[in-house]
Formats: structure tokens, sequence, C-alpha cells
């Protein structure tokens, strides 16, 4: 179905066609028409498919049908769990407003308030915040919710998990006049379905895709190697492949320093995007990245959802998430808008738990592949009680117990041997 086809307003039809967008997603197809109807819906969709659009095209012809007063003043509500999606949802609804006069605003923290507080005094038709700002504008009364007709929880379950809740259940419970509630999730988790019963009126559910479904386009593979040689590896991955748009996630802030530091020392251009980075830098790394002035943005998971950067080939997972749901989340970021990608996971020993949690959620185990030059034996780094259940397996015959004991000490004489680290220079 095009977009075409569903009767929008002639200055957002000109807005979308802008944008390149032609055929609606199936979490448009589905959401636009019950937004329109005015039904409260709790939404799940797999990353990249559209969903901002999905909400936000409804809002702004509603918007646009009952515009009152040359004076904006907050109509729509959306919140977001981090201030990179805050973002980006922010300038796509400018995007698509573009052609109109409904006014645009943002906030989040880590920034002052002080430019906030103008923007908001200006007047905003449709205001985008993270929670914590949000209960900070209204504690200062800069910002009045008293007119919003729309609300949008975007990402509620990431919201949930950041820890969010109470700030989200103080800002809900202070608003007493009806309006229309939309929950957008990537999964439906009991806590979000908690939500949904608390602060949604008989709402439609709409699900797109399996629970916890990758993209289909995206290929999945995992290299096995020992802890203090992935960074030589995700050097040579990078260099000897050429690949020019990598993103790699690490698993803190500390570790993301050292691998950004890793790579600039193999002749990788790479940039930076974490907590302890200010907004500006943050905002500057993605850019820089996204122009392909940098080949490679590491990052924590706080970059592991509403970053939408076009055409991104690779993301790596240099540790694994604790949590499995995050996996998906952060390969999010490839084979978006039904585009290819891969995403690759550098596996060490320890990491093998975590390993087994991400297959079980996504359905399927996960192709390995062995780089030559990286061969380790497991059991060298096994603990005790997998060592002892080894000891305990049953025994292979005589002669292959041989061919084992002789490999293994051919292996053991080699590994003797000087080992030279190669620092692969990326071709540009």
């Amino acid at each position: 179905m095009s977009f075409d086809s569903i009767g929008l307003p002639e200055d957002v039809l000109r807005a979308v066609k802008e944008c390149g967008y032609k055929n609606m997603t199936p979490i448009q197809q589905r959401a636009i028409p019950a937004i329109r109807f005015g039904q409260d819906i709790l939404a799940s969709a797999q990353t990249g498919t559209g969903k901002t659009a999905a909400f936000s095209l409804p809002i702004i012809e509603k918007l646009l049908q009952s515009k009152e007063s040359s004076v904006p003043v907050v109509k729509a509500l959306i919140l977001t769990p981090t201030r990179e999606l805050a973002l980006q949802v922010a300038d796509n609804i400018r995007q698509y407003t573009q052609f109109t006069s409904l006014k645009t605003g943002v906030v989040f923290g880590g920034v002052s308030t002080s430019s906030q507080e103008k923007q908001l005094k200006a007047g905003v038709d449709i205001l985008v915040a993270t929670p914590g700002r949000l209960r900070d504008h209204l504690t200062l009364h800069t910002v009045s919710l008293s007119q919003m007709k729309y609300l949008v929880l975007d990402e509620a379950d990431r919201m949930l998990d950041m820890g969010f809740l109470t700030d989200i259940e103080q800002i809900l419970s202070g608003i007493k006049h009806p309006h229309q509630s939309l929950l957008f999730s990537a999964t439906f988790s009991n806590k979000v379905k908690l939500l949904a019963r608390n602060f949604l009126k008989n709402p439609r559910m709409i699900e797109t895709a399996k629970q916890n479904a990758t993209a289909a386009k995206v290929r999945h593979f995992v290299y096995p190697v020992v802890e203090d040689r992935k960074s030589e590896m995700l050097a040579e991955l990078i260099g000897v492949n050429n690949w020019q748009q990598v993103m790699v996630f690490a698993g803190t802030k500390e570790s993301a320093n050292i691998i950004a530091k890793e790579l600039q020392l193999d002749g990788i251009k790479c940039a930076l995007c974490h907590g302890d980075k200010s907004q500006g830098k943050r905002n500057k790394a993605i850019e820089d990245f996204s122009e392909g002035k940098v080949r490679v943005l590491v990052a924590t998971d706080v970059a592991a959802r509403g970053l939408d950067i076009a055409d991104l080939s690779y993301v790596v997972n240099f540790h694994l998430p604790f949590l499995p749901e995050d996996y998906v989340h952060r390969i999010g970021r490839t084979g978006r808008a039904g585009k290819s990608g891969t995403a690759i996971s550098l596996v060490s020993p320890k990491d093998h738990k975590f390993l087994g949690n991400i297959e079980e959620v996504i359905g399927h185990k996960i192709e390995q592949i062995n780089l030559p030059g990286y061969e380790f034996d497991p059991l060298d780094y096994a603990s005790k009680a997998e060592k002892k259940a080894a000891a305990q397996a049953p025994k292979m015959n005589r002669y292959k117990a041989t061919q084992v004991k002789n490999r293994a000490v051919a292996k053991k004489q080699a590994s003797k041997k000087p080992a030279k680290k190669s620092r692969y220079s990326a071709k540009r």
C-alpha cells in the first residue's frame, strides 16, 4: 500500500515523498488506521520498520485538522528513553512537518535547560522528551501538558529497563484530561504489559513480527577468540576485508575507550559514543560516522536504539550484552528497512553463557567461523567444573586417543614460539 493512497494532507504527503517514502511498512499499514480511528494502541515491531512515521503521521494529520490557534501549545508528547532517540524522532517529525506551520521541540538531559526553556516559551505543538528532563521542566513550570491530546511512549521496554518507571508514572498520573495513548515497544515484556494495563484504555494490540525477532536479511556470525586478542581480530576483520562503516558495541565506557585507542593504532579512524561524552561530542561522533569521515563508531548500549544510520553494513559485538534482548536492539542498527546487514560477535570462552541465552531468544544457532591464526583449545580456558566434566566423559579408543595426544603435543610445541602480533593498516 502506498502513501499516496491513504489520503494524507497535501503538505504532509509532499514531505513524505521528499523523505523517499513510497510504500508503507507493515507497522504503518496497521497502526495508522487505528490511530486515525482514535484508539489507544499497544504496538510491537522490529526496529527499523518505520515506527516513528507510524505514530507521528496520523498525529500530524489530526493536529492540522484541529489547529485552533496561531500560538503553539503542546498537543502531542512523545517520550523516548535516550537523547539520541529523542533527537532522531524530533528530526524525523520536523521533516514530516516542513511544509506546515507545526512546531516541534525536543528536551533531554545532559545539557543546560536555558535554551530549552526559550524553545518551550516560544511554543511547540509536538514535544519530544526524555522522562527525566521532562519532569524537570514540569517542576520548573516551563512546560504545560494541560492541552495535550496525544501521548506516545516510544521504546517503552527500554525506558523501563533504564529505570524510568517512576518518572513515567509521575508524568502520566498528572495528566487528568482525556487523551489518546500510544505505546510502542520492541518487546512485550511483563513490565510493558503492566504499564499498558495501567495507562492505556482498551488498547488495540498490534504485533507485526515475532517477539525478539531479528531482521530477516541480517546474517549472524560468531568468531571464537580469546579475550586479549579481540582487538587484534577486530582490526584484521576491518582492515583485510576493507569494511568501510562498522558499528562496534562495547560492554563498558572504559572498554570502549580502549577499543577505540587500539583501532587508532592500527590506522583505523574511529569515533566514540558513550555516557561520558557530552551531547555535543556524541552528536559529532554520530555525524562523522554517518558521513563516512570515520570508519568505526565504538559505542556502549546508549546507542543501541534510536540511531538510524543509512546503509550501515556491519555491527560488531566486541562484548556480548548481559541481556539477550539487547542483542536484538544492537544488531537492529543494520538490516533496516529491508536492507541486508551483517552482525558479528567476538566470543571468548567466558562469553558462552551469554551466547546460549541469545540463541535461545532469537530462536536459532549462530554460525561459527574460525579465523585462521586465532585458534585456541577451549579446555585451556575452562573452569574446574568444565574440566572435570570433560575428564569424566566417555573415553575414546586407543588409536584415536593417540592421534589427539600427538596433535596436542605438536600444538603445545608450536605455541612456545614467540607469537607475532600484526597490525592491520586500514585501506580507505
